[in-house]
């Protein structure tokens, strides 16, 4: 079988490459398949502390391939939540609940739902060269992939709505100063810029990180006693932990902190 996703784990890091670099990376059925495979790797295996997702080739992804949605004008329309519901849905949400931190190393075009899988992740690194683009409009859809829940909340209703709408091309730089991505560095960086982001995770206390990854999710529905309640339910596992003892130990003596992620 073609390997359209490449994994590679090293040092606590699992390196997800989308691999249809002909396409742009584009999602068929069976990359969206091989993609979930990966993903339930990550979330079982302990020793995978950080996952980095990139790009092969010249773009990251330009959302679905659509060669596969190729429409009969004759024939029955097709079911694009169907679609939708089979593998763009449960890609959002394996992602947003892995109890690990996940960056994306943007390499170029990010379009379509590959725009907001990029900008779902928790840390988003971009080459100078790439961009987003919310391509849906152009096609006459609705953003997927998270989208309408996202957009507003990384870039604010007004900029949402003109990305969403417009469908106009928006620079790694642009992203970056509205606050959308976290880094934007020279093309020859990324790799090793990502990497060592990576890497860094890998070695920081894995358990605590994902509460605060869940934590901040929940803060975009929930009330302010909610949240309060919840960071006391976090603190307490938190404060449980393996980690949180090294943390203190290490702190106290005085020496670099052994976390295992426990």
């Amino acid at each position: 079988m073609v390997e359209f996703i490449l994994s590679h784990v090293e040092q606590g890091v699992m390196t997800l490459t989308l691999n249809r670099p002909e396409r742009l990376n584009s999602f068929n059925d069976v990359m969206h398949q091989q993609l979930s495979e990966c993903l339930k790797q990550a979330e079982r295996d302990d020793t995978i502390r950080c996952l980095l997702i990139t790009g092969a080739g010249r773009g990251f992804c330009a959302g679905q391939d659509l060669n596969d949605r190729n429409v009969d004008p004759n024939g029955p329309a097709p079911d694009l939540g169907m679609s939708v519901e089979t593998f763009y849905n449960p890609l959002v949400r394996r992602l947003a609940k892995l109890p690990k931190p996940v960056i994306c190393a943007v390499n170029g075009v990010a379009a379509g739902a590959g725009a907001t899988l990029a900008l779902g992740c928790d840390m988003v690194i971009a080459a100078r060269s790439a961009n987003f683009v919310m391509a849906f409009s152009k096609l006459g859809l609705v953003p997927d992939c998270g989208g309408t829940w996202l957009l507003p909340r990384v870039a604010g209703r007004a900029r949402a709505m003109g990305l969403a709408l417009l469908g106009d091309k928006l620079s790694a730089e642009q992203a970056l100063g509205w606050g959308m991505i976290w880094q934007v560095v020279d093309d020859e960086q990324l790799s090793a810029t990502a990497q060592q982001m990576a890497l860094h995770f890998a070695s920081q206390p894995t358990f605590g990180l994902g509460l605060i990854k869940q934590a901040i999710n929940a803060a975009e529905t929930n009330t302010l006693d909610a949240q309060l309640d919840l960071e006391r339910d976090y603190q307490r596992l938190a404060g449980r932990s393996d980690d949180y003892r090294e943390g203190v130990s290490a702190f106290l003596a005085k020496r670099t902190p052994n976390f295992t992620g426990k």
